[in-house]
Parts: C-alpha cells; sequence; structure tokens
C-alpha cells in the first residue's frame, strides 16, 4: 500500500525503511528489484504529482499577486520536504527538519494564505496528520489570572495537533511591561510543544518585522526554534491592481475604463493614510464599490442588462472618503 506516494510500506512519517530478508538464492534478484524501485521513487516531479504538491504551489501562484520571494521560498521548503523523503526511501540517513516559520511583512500582504497553503504542503508529503490551518492572537492564548493561561494555551495546541498553529503578532504573547501579564507562561507551554511535539504541529510565527525581531531578541528560545524566516513585501500599485482585477473576476465583476483609472488613483491617495493593510484595504474598497453600485442600479427604472450588473463605474468609487480630503 502506498504512502502518500512515496513507500511500498506503510510506516511512521519519520520511520526509516527496512527490506525484508530474502532466501540465499533470491537476494540478488531482490536486490535488483529494490534498485529498480528506488529508481523510480527517486524522481521528485512524480512524487510532486503523485501527492498533489504541484497543484498546491500552482494555487498559490494562481490566487497571489507578485510575492516572488515568498512563493520562491516556499518551493525551496518543498523542495527540500521532497528530497528529505526521498532520502529516507533511499534508506538514507535522515532526521525530521524544523518546520517552525516566522512570517513578517505589513497587513494584507498575504501571510495567512501562504499559512494555509503551506499546511496543505506539509500534509500531502505526509509531515503533519491533517492539514488544517488553526489561526491565533494573543486573546486566545494568555488568560487574564492566575491558572488560566496554561489550560487556554493547551487547548490551542490541542486544536492544532495533525496541522498548523498561526500566531499572527505574535509579539503580543508578553508584554513585560506589565507585572501582572501571564503571557510568559503561554510562551514556555508553546516551546515545549514546538521542541517535544515536532511531530504533532508546525508553528508559524507572524507579525510586522521589527517587532518580531524584538520578540525574538527577548526570547531566545523561540529563535532556536524557528528554521524558516519568510519576509512578505509590499506590494507595488501595479500589483495592487491586478490584486483588485483578480478579486473583481472572482465575483464576476469589472471596471469601466474610467473606473480603473479611477482605482489606481484611489489605491495612490489609499497609501497614504493610515491603516493601509495593501491586498485587505483592496477587498474593503471593492466591496464598498459593489455597494455603491448597487444602490445606484436599484434607482434605475429601466431594465437592466448583463454590462451594468458586472461593470463598476468611476462614480461608484469616486464617492469614497479617500476622495474627499482636503489634504489630497
Amino acid at each position: 500500500m502506498a504512502e502518500n506516494g512515496f513507500s511500498v510500506v506503510p510506516r511512521a512519517p519519520g520511520e526509516a525503511r527496512t527490506a525484508s530478508r530474502a532466501a540465499p538464492g533470491e537476494e540478488h534478484g531482490t536486490r535488483l528489484a529494490v534498485a529498480e524501485a528506488a529508481d523510480v521513487a527517486a524522481d521528485p516531479r512524480t512524487v510532486a504529482r503523485r501527492t498533489g504538491l504541484d497543484a498546491v504551489l500552482d494555487q498559490l501562484d494562481s490566487e497571489l499577486v507578485g510575492l516572488a520571494p515568498v512563493k520562491t521560498r516556499i518551493r525551496e521548503v518543498a523542495a527540500l520536504l521532497v528530497v528529505d523523503r526521498l532520502r529516507d526511501e533511499h534508506g538514507l540517513a535522515s532526521e525530521r527538519p524544523s518546520l517552525h516559520m516566522c512570517f513578517t511583512g505589513n497587513p494584507g500582504t498575504g501571510k495567512t494564505t501562504v499559512a494555509r497553503r503551506m499546511a496543505e504542503i506539509l500534509h500531502r508529503l505526509g509531515y503533519v496528520e491533517r492539514g488544517h490551518l488553526v489561526s491565533v492572537t494573543r486573546e486566545d492564548m494568555v488568560g487574564q489570572y492566575v491558572g488560566h493561561t496554561a489550560p487556554k494555551t493547551r487547548e490551542v495546541l490541542k486544536k492544532a495537533y495533525g496541522g498548523v498553529l498561526f500566531i499572527d503578532e505574535a509579539y503580543y504573547l508578553h508584554r513585560p511591561e506589565n507585572e501582572r501579564d501571564y503571557g510568559q507562561e503561554a510562551i514556555e507551554i508553546l516551546l515545549q510543544a514546538m521542541e517535544n511535539e515536532r511531530d504533532k504541529l508546525v508553528v508559524i510565527l507572524a507579525g510586522y518585522k521589527d517587532r518580531m525581531d524584538d520578540f525574538f531578541g527577548s526570547n531566545p528560545g523561540m529563535q532556536s526554534r524557528v528554521a524558516h524566516h519568510i519576509d512578505f513585501p509590499d506590494f507595488t500599485v501595479d500589483e495592487l491592481m491586478s490584486i483588485g482585477d483578480l478579486m473583481l473576476e472572482q465575483r464576476a465583476y469589472r471596471f469601466s475604463p474610467e473606473a480603473r483609472e479611477v482605482f489606481r488613483d484611489y489605491i495612490e491617495r489609499r497609501q497614504r493614510r493610515p491603516r493601509f493593510a495593501h491586498g485587505r484595504s483592496i477587498r474593503n474598497a471593492i466591496d464598498r464599490a459593489r455597494l455603491r453600485q448597487a444602490s445606484r442600479l436599484f434607482e434605475s427604472e429601466t431594465a437592466l442588462g448583463r454590462d451594468e450588473l458586472i461593470t463598476i463605474e468611476a462614480e461608484d468609487l469616486l464617492k469614497s472618503s479617500v476622495f474627499a480630503r482636503s489634504d489630497e
């Protein structure tokens, strides 16, 4: 029976394959058969197709605009895991690699989406059992009184077993300026799980780069357990335009030519305002434009054709408060 397309003999993810003992007259033939099987197994592209890894990586490319360095790092990690499993197939000594990660970047740059795809990759290659993503923040792990933090943190870990635990704004886990803060207890429990239960879950920490650097500086044990640090760059205006087009296409909408020009202007203005969140802000802008389009069409007393129903016009964007600011 095959295990994720890798092995003929079922075994635990980290268990080396053992050859059955052959009779003296069969020994040569057995070695040839094993060698031939190994040659077939040692084809990374076949492994990627059998496990569906190619499909996950293609989906990551199609659903995320830009982020070339991020996609490159994810492919490198996937390649490492494939080769590691193939080494195991050949009986080469291999130890489960450290898979805990840190994603840094501004809000809306795709960290959660990539974490979700990473969980799928790890599952398809047999490194986690279920491949689900559990996304949490400080409030889910840190209690408000003595004895409250440990059970909350352990409950989160229990939910994440078999998949990926994604901790957003992880630097808020501990607030040293508050002497009654219980976050350090959550960190200590998390560190133990990251070291002793690596076969049960993978932890991804996320947040702003400078704050994550400070967090690792004050928690060296955490730094030593995180093997992969991936920085998510900001999107350019052209990339944000492409993200908007993709979101509209997924919802069966489009911009009119005039609306497209207005939307570029909107992005440039919105970038200069506080709390800009890249892809998240683009999604919110499109949702509000759809609301204005619906209100405009609702007042129409004529029959609406397909073009009217799918087209966002310039006026649906120009009513945004971004264009009402006197300083812009």
